[in-house]
């Protein structure tokens, strides 16, 4: 495969790990990085390992500078969080007077990054959006602005969202129109275990149910994960996408210590079930997502496994176990397949194949 030239949009937790894997991958090139502070660009490569020291801690947190929480404020479309999702200025670690990516001396202000990013788009084979926390419509016109912008290319997400991928799918004909290949839920799950849940089928002739169950540890520290933490925080029975954007860091590390650090999730609404139902594995209703999140410990409170049970050709009925070994951490998990789907969905897009993908339709067919 030719030389991949990618870029980043936010640059928290999930961008910042997405820069540095991209260096163990091969022929991948990141070329562009933003976040709602400014932008870098150099067609050349970035120095990755500059960026990623100028934006240490980079995490936007706390809500929304200015925002009020009963008015259901939105971010303005060239509004870019870090890995936090609301835009605060407490959230950043600030470098003198830069905040950010203008940190790094490969960075400039910018009033519009996102805009930036569609304006260089005939250089970027892909976009990979580390946008976690934001309401549910942020990706879908983010795509938008991409598609309306003349960008043709690759777009690939890590959203968790199941009623997301109805937004992506309305729009499917437009990104058509604009030669866009656009891959969404391509983290870990979704993504990494709703591929190993679409390969684990083909044993069967139907499928009863998939049963996912994941483990992590902060490897990397709260510190370079709070966006991630309040992303699953949303899960929780008694908050959602939307309450969870607005806690405070104080209300945050309450919940914490409400359940020791390790938060336990259960019918969570990861979009591995839509995902599975479009590639025509199984209902929706029969999957099922859960976990542990150890916010004070490396190692995995649970080992991550996904069960596929279903009905042989032979009338037999079976379940098929993938396990992730403990030692990968959640960075790897996460962005390794992302970049990985981001690699497949310019071949796609190369030989032409637009419109929205699952990473389920990815893997072989059911």
């Amino acid at each position: 495969m030719d030389e991949i030239t990618f870029a980043v949009l936010g640059t928290g937790g999930i961008g910042r790990r997405a820069l540095e894997v991209s260096q163990h991958k091969d022929a991948l090139t990141p070329v562009a990085a933003c976040d709602r502070h400014g932008v870098a660009v150099d067609f050349d490569g970035l120095d990755v390992d500059e960026l990623l020291a100028a934006t240490e801690g980079n995490i936007d947190s706390e809500p929304r500078s200015g925002s009020d929480k009963s008015s259901g404020d939105e971010p303005r479309d060239n509004e870019v969080a870090t890995d936090g999702g609301a835009a605060a200025e407490g959230g950043v670690k600030q470098h003198g007077e830069a905040k950010g990516v203008v940190a790094s001396s490969q960075a400039r202000r910018s009033e519009d990054p996102i805009q930036e990013i569609i304006d260089h788009g005939d250089r970027i084979d892909a976009v990979l959006l580390a946008l976690p926390n934001y309401e549910h419509d942020f990706i879908p016109r983010t795509a938008d602005r991409f598609a309306e912008g003349d960008y043709s290319g690759v777009m690939i997400d890590v959203l968790k969202r199941s009623r997301v991928i109805d937004m992506l799918d309305d729009r499917s004909e437009s990104f058509e129109d604009a030669g866009i290949t656009f891959i969404c839920g391509a983290g870990a799950t979704p993504g990494l275990l709703t591929g190993a849940a679409a390969l684990a089928a083909q044993s069967f002739v139907e499928v009863t149910d998939v049963d996912i169950w994941w483990g992590v540890g902060l490897k990397s520290g709260y510190e370079d994960n709070r966006g991630t933490v309040r992303e699953d925080i949303a899960h929780l029975p008694e908050y959602d996408i939307e309450t969870a954007r607005d806690l405070s860091e104080a209300e945050i590390e309450a919940i914490i210590d409400e359940h020791d650090g390790a938060i336990e999730f259960e019918d969570m609404e990861h979009a591995d079930d839509v995902l599975l139902e479009r590639a025509g594995v199984c209902d929706a209703e029969d999957v099922e997502v859960g976990g542990i999140l150890d916010v004070r410990n490396d190692e995995k409170p649970t080992t991550t496994t996904v069960r596929v049970t279903g009905r042989t050709f032979d009338g037999e009925t079976a379940t098929n176990t993938f396990r992730l070994g403990d030692e990968t951490s959640m960075e790897a998990n996460v962005n390794g397949p992302a970049l990985g789907y981001l690699k497949a969905g310019v071949r796609r897009n190369r030989a032409g194949e637009y419109g929205v993908f699952g990473p389920a339709d990815l893997m072989p067919g059911f």
